[in-house]
């Protein structure tokens, strides 16, 4: 089967991709221990550019030294960053036809530091360091906000294609539109349009520095799976909110980095055990789709078939599929593809990736045990 509309052209903005295969943004732990930029880092990058991914998104880059929770995260909230970070980006752009983005978080209240307290918008218990977080003061949420929009400029200065701000996964952004984690009474907190404010805030004042044509998107927790918890209808009223301010694409997700707290829903992904478990954010695309005004929605979550993927294209459902696992797996999967070889991705979602990264690198422990045994 030819897959025509998979690899047809589409934009983010004004920001044209060669194809509708992203990578979707996945923490590699290939930093120094202070977040500058490796050769290893760039190598990691550098074989998904030469595989034929059209958009890569970077794993989250902090804003704020107290936002960077995890070991070897890469960080942009000071200029010291900035050399290694250009030498990252000119090496995606020597393969002219490819993207790059920048994702840019706060890791709030899931920090692993002993340096530095958990904060969030309200406390929220920190199963990894035993205690409540701390809850952020309103002119702290200002901060906040203001470092993210420092961080997104030095994106834009670097030489990054778009920014994507990172809304999901139980980070501090996502806490802030939970009505479980925000109870906030000031500004910040109360009904949805006041827990989405932080969102508004941060693309307005994005925009106001970048200008009107450099394209801002979001990554955003449709799903909390917890009770009490975000769900998908007021998932949909929050996406409408971000459309109407200028987000120029979507990339809904779901569930929480502390699985124990999200009864394992989703994050940090599902096992597929069938191909039934394929696309398993499909329903949510499908429910935001109606608000998007024409701009992308992209589906991430278990996309495994080039065949589904080119039947959803032709239906107008997504714009753009972001894979992780698979990309780890195999970096040339989209080469694969658009070669003609339309079996489906070879990862086989064990999550074992995710489980190397704390002590070590993300790499596929699958892959390699196949490889010593060869």
């Amino acid at each position: 089967m030819e897959l025509e509309h998979l690899f047809s052209p589409g934009k983010i903005g004004n920001v044209q991709i060669k194809n509708r295969i992203i990578r979707s943004a996945t923490w590699v732990a290939r930093a120094t221990e202070d977040g500058y930029i490796t050769e290893d880092f760039i190598e990691f990058y550098s074989k998904l550019a030469k595989g034929g991914t059209g958009l890569i998104i970077s794993g989250y880059i902090a804003v704020d030294l107290e936002g960077a929770a995890t070991p070897r995260m890469a960080r942009l909230y000071n200029d010291s960053y900035i050399p290694g970070q250009k030498k990252f980006v000119k090496s995606i752009h020597e393969y002219s036809d490819v993207k790059i983005v920048a994702q840019i978080a706060h890791t709030g209240s899931n920090i692993y530091n002993k340096d530095f307290e958990p904060v969030g918008p309200s406390p929220i218990w920190n199963n990894i360091r035993k205690k409540l977080c701390r809850e952020l003061t309103t002119q702290e949420v200002r901060n906040v906000i203001k470092r993210f929009v420092e961080t997104g400029c030095r994106a834009y200065e670097i030489g990054y294609d778009i920014v994507q701000i990172h809304g999901a996964h139980g980070y501090l952004l996502s806490d802030f539109v939970s009505p479980v984690y925000n109870k906030r009474t000031d500004e910040f907190g109360g009904d949805y349009q006041k827990r989405a404010k932080i969102l508004v805030d941060i693309f307005n004042q994005l925009r106001d520095k970048l200008g009107k044509n450099y394209p801002i998107f979001i990554k955003l927790n449709t799903r909390d799976y917890m009770e009490g918890g975000l769900e998908l209808d007021e998932a949909k009223k929050i996406a409408k909110i971000l459309i109407d301010t200028g987000y120029d694409a979507i990339e809904p997700s779901c569930g929480r980095f502390n699985v124990r707290f999200s009864r394992r829903k989703t994050y940090p992904a599902v096992m597929l055990k069938s191909t039934d478990d394929e696309n398993y954010f499909l329903p949510n695309v499908k429910a935001l789709k109606p608000v998007m005004k024409n701009r992308p929605i992209i589906l991430m979550g278990g996309v495994r078939n080039p065949i589904t993927a080119e039947k959803i294209l032709k239906e107008n459902t997504a714009d753009f599929f972001a894979m992780s696992r698979p990309l780890i797996y195999e970096p040339d999967l989209p080469n694969r593809w658009k070669s003609g070889d339309t079996s489906p991705a070879l990862c086989i979602s064990c999550n074992a990736c995710l489980g190397v990264t704390r002590a070590s690198k993300t790499y596929c422990v699958t892959k390699k045990k196949l490889e010593e045994k060869k």
